[in-house]
């Protein structure tokens, strides 16, 4: 079986499950859909209390915009969103999940007498096709397409640093289809991504020190192989070191890391209108974005640390009414919602994405290092569910009291490195 059969990407890097190949969608169910039919998975996002906490608000605190509404749930998994949408006052709420989990959520919604609410529809949300006739569902106007009868789409579709996983496609290819545009909500409204330097300096060690074991223990397995079995591997070495150096100290890390971690304010890097965002924007962080740069200062005299580390990426999402143009029309939502992933939230089961520098950068007291650079975030080749973060910058140091573009008394060498968010 040739390599490429185990690609889960097409050929323009769509996610498979959206082309025709029955091949690609099951791959794709392999490395993706297939751990979200377990308990257990489900188990951790349930057990995760901002999560549950920021989505709980937004909806029940918000009761009045989902009476008598029309709610589908993309990616319900065990369908306590969509539970909480019936109890909220939701005429009918459509729970869309893929995997087996489908037949958990049914008997959830049996459980807590809301069958005659919930429908759960077990399939890839663009497949389905809703009841429209038989459960009298309407457009918000005759200009809107036959499809476009749902009052509000409310998922939790967020990956680590926002975008892996690639569940967005899957969310604007719903709310394209069957969201209405003038007074349809999304929930969560809107997402950011931030970027911020950090002290993380045992865990940066310890990633150098399996490196090196692990290069270590290559030379003595060389060395033993060509002394007792006669064949000389040490030509394997250069690709072996590149394998271990992908792994050990170019792959981000998930961390929980503690608030005075984050040495200087964090950077957005990326925001998501819900209602506006495109196809285009769910791949990523391209060179040239608006928002893909970041300059950071830290001074050595408030920092909480005496080094920087590398840099942490994470998201917020909002849950507050329409700002597009063409949202004028929609219900206010009077008590928004806010969830936060960054070290001030504590724990959350997305927690942080670590990118550890290969050397840490000394502070020097009475001297502010400023850190420039960007932040690329692109889609692996391989797996479309998966991104690489490409990170360049140049630090350099002036005195404290110098201003941002003041005389440096130093300035490094440029640094880049890509890293895999496995």
């Amino acid at each position: 079986m040739a390599d490429s059969d185990f690609v889960n990407a097409t050929e323009t890097g769509e996610i498979p499950t959206f082309g025709k190949s029955d091949k690609a969608k099951a791959t794709d169910f392999a490395n993706y859909f297939c751990s979200y039919a377990q308990l257990y998975h489900q188990k951790q996002m349930l057990a995760d209390h901002n999560r549950m906490a920021a989505y709980h608000a937004a909806i029940m605190g918000n009761a009045d915009v989902f009476k008598d509404k029309v709610v589908m749930d993309v990616g319900t998994g065990s369908g306590i969103l969509a539970a909480w949408a019936a109890q909220a006052g939701a005429r009918r709420v459509y729970a869309i999940e893929y995997t087996d989990m489908a037949k958990h959520a049914k008997s959830v919604m049996e459980a807590n007498n809301l069958a005659d609410i919930v429908t759960v529809i077990q399939g890839a949300v663009e497949d389905v096709e809703l009841p429209i006739k038989e459960d009298g569902l309407v457009t918000e106007d005759e200009e809107s397409d036959e499809n476009q009868v749902v009052d509000i789409i409310i998922s939790e579709w967020m990956g680590y640093f926002l975008l892996r996983e690639s569940m967005l496609d899957s969310l604007i290819r719903a709310r394209d289809k069957f969201l209405k545009p003038k007074t349809g909500l999304m929930f969560p409204s809107h997402t950011s991504m931030y970027l911020a330097p950090i002290h993380d300096e045992e865990e940066r060690q310890l990633s150098n020190q399996d490196y090196n074991g692990a290069m270590g223990e290559w030379a003595q397995f060389a060395e033993t192989t060509k002394a007792t079995y006669g064949v000389d591997m040490s030509v394997l070495t250069q690709a072996y070191e590149r394998e271990q150096r992908e792994y050990f100290l170019l792959s981000s890390r998930w961390a929980e890391l503690p608030r005075n971690a984050v040495m200087a304010p964090p950077a957005m890097v990326k925001r998501l209108d819900m209602i506006t965002c495109t196809l285009e924007d769910s791949k990523g962080i391209m060179a040239g974005d608006e928002d893909a740069c970041f300059d950071f200062d830290v001074d050595a005299r408030k920092a909480p640390a005496q080094s920087i580390s590398g840099f942490a990426g994470w998201f917020d999402a909002d849950f507050k009414s329409r700002t597009d143009e063409g949202g004028a029309k929609a219900p206010k939502l009077t008590n928004p919602s806010y969830l936060t992933t960054g070290p001030e939230a504590g724990y959350t089961h997305w927690g942080q994405q670590v990118f550890h520098s290969m050397s840490s950068i000394p502070l020097i007291i009475g001297e502010t290092t400023r850190i420039q650079g960007s932040l690329e975030m692109t889609r692996s080749k391989d797996n479309a569910r998966l991104y690489n973060c490409r990170i360049r910058y140049i630090s350099s140091r002036r005195k404290s009291e110098e201003g941002k573009d003041g005389k440096l008394l130093m300035k490094g060498s440029p640094v880049e490195h890509v890293y895999q968010i496995p």
